[in-house]
């Protein structure tokens, strides 16, 4: 089995939505690939990426592709820069927790 390292903002990430009472699992793999944050109740994967995923076009493309293993199981992917996360946590934390209550309601 490969091990993962967790980078600090997806750890970060991770620790404040359980904080809020978020059932969440750290470095989940989903039978196709790793995923950073999983929110089973709400379908949810969180990508916290470096700044190879929004400039390199080969990771952009392999990213599609990715994505699109989760069509089949109603997942959506939520991809978020390192960088964000570091600057405007609590508003991500917030805006998450939204989606968690909207999409677990339904």
């Amino acid at each position: 089995m490969t091990t993962f390292k967790v980078s600090p903002e997806s750890k970060l990430l991770f620790d404040k939505l359980t904080a809020e009472g978020v059932f969440a699992e750290l470095e989940y793999w989903d039978g196709h690939k790793h995923i950073d944050i999983h929110i089973p109740s709400a379908k949810l994967y969180i990508e916290v990426d470096g700044v190879q995923h929004f400039t390199n076009p080969n990771q952009i493309a392999s990213d599609f592709l990715r994505d699109h293993y989760s069509d089949d199981s109603g997942y959506d992917t939520f991809r978020i820069p390192n960088q964000i996360v570091r600057e405007k946590m609590d508003t991500i934390v917030k805006a998450i927790l939204k989606i968690v209550s909207e999409r677990t309601l339904h």
